[in-house]
């Protein structure tokens, strides 16, 4: 059992940075491939980006490239999503998830979430 926990979420204007991290626990967490979701108010759940176990095979979605980069540290079992050139579209709760060996659509454990809110 895996259990995710993010935190780093806020308010921050239009084109500004902003870090969301992610602590894993209860895991072998370099066996699970990790990424990050986000629903908006009235929308549903979309998938942000994901990252392999290895750190070689990442994943965007298009509105995100070159915006947006995750990364993980297997030592300190957290995974990041820096966002950067922030849009109010972006404005939404952020999850966390995993899933063993590589990134799914409905992965096996996720977070609570972190709001993200981005002001035009």
């Amino acid at each position: 059992q895996v259990q995710l926990v993010e935190s780093g979420g806020g308010l921050v204007q239009a084109g500004g940075s902003l870090r969301v991290s992610c602590a894993a626990s209860g895991g072998t967490f370099r066996s699970y491939a990790v990424g990050w979701f986000r629903q908006a108010l009235g929308n549903e759940r979309e998938f942000v980006a994901s990252l392999s176990p290895s750190s070689i095979t990442t994943s965007y979605t298009n509105s995100v490239k070159g915006r947006f980069t995750i990364s993980r540290d297997n030592a300190k079992n957290t995974v990041y999503l820096q966002m950067n050139s922030l849009k109010h579209e972006d404005t939404a709760v952020y999850y966390c998830a995993a899933n063993p060996i590589a990134m799914t659509n409905s992965p096996r454990y996720w977070g609570q979430g972190t709001q993200v809110t981005v002001s035009s």
